[in-house]
């Protein structure tokens, strides 16, 4: 795990003690059985975006609101999707990455952020089931198990949610950190694979 992943993973913890700042959601266990993953279930992400972001920096502190915007683009006849993320307001980018094992029948999520050019983590892994997108990753830190989510929901034509949470008690109770409310700018064509 990278230092600054790390330290904010610490940051969202400690604000799972401090409950009167934090949101949770009760009773939505960490997946067990992961719904099959198919070609096209990130297809709803191609386009130009923008996005409201909401994000607990720190326990204790206010949410903090602001902007950003994003270009999706499907690859791989739908086994893949590249999200760019601009926020320039905080002077950050990154690249989200969705790859489907094609074997596991599995999304894995990963994430590139502009200034280290570097692949952070395992990434999270999941797939679709009743219009929503639920990928969970584990980890133990000094003897205690942590699961970190983001779910991809209220998706329609023209707009989509993502949400990041954490859970210390194996699921039972999660902690929202960050919201971003996506609104679509621009479609872009899908492109369609080259026979041959």
């Amino acid at each position: 795990m990278t230092p600054d992943r790390r330290q904010a993973l610490a940051l969202l913890f400690a604000a799972l003690a401090a409950a009167a700042c934090t949101h949770t959601d009760k009773g939505t266990p960490p997946m067990t059985d992961i719904p099959t993953g198919q070609p096209g279930q990130f297809d709803f992400l191609q386009g130009e975006w923008k996005i409201t972001h909401r994000r607990l920096p720190s326990p204790g502190a206010q949410w903090d609101t602001f902007e950003g915007e994003a270009s999706c683009w499907t690859i791989l006849s739908g086994a893949g999707s590249v999200e760019e993320l601009r926020i320039p307001a905080r002077d950050f980018s990154g690249m989200g990455l969705r790859l489907l094992d094609q074997d596991k029948k599995v999304w894995n999520d990963l994430w590139v952020n502009a200034k280290s050019g570097v692949l952070l983590g395992p990434g999270t892994s999941g797939g679709f089931a009743s219009g929503a997108g639920i990928f969970d990753a584990a980890e133990t830190v000094d003897g205690k198990t942590f699961i970190y989510r983001g779910v991809w929901d209220e998706i329609t034509p023209t707009s989509c949610r993502w949400r990041q949470m954490a859970s210390d008690d194996g699921g039972a109770t999660w902690t929202e950190n960050w919201l971003m409310h996506w609104t679509r700018v621009a479609a872009l064509p899908v492109r369609q694979p080259v026979s041959g």
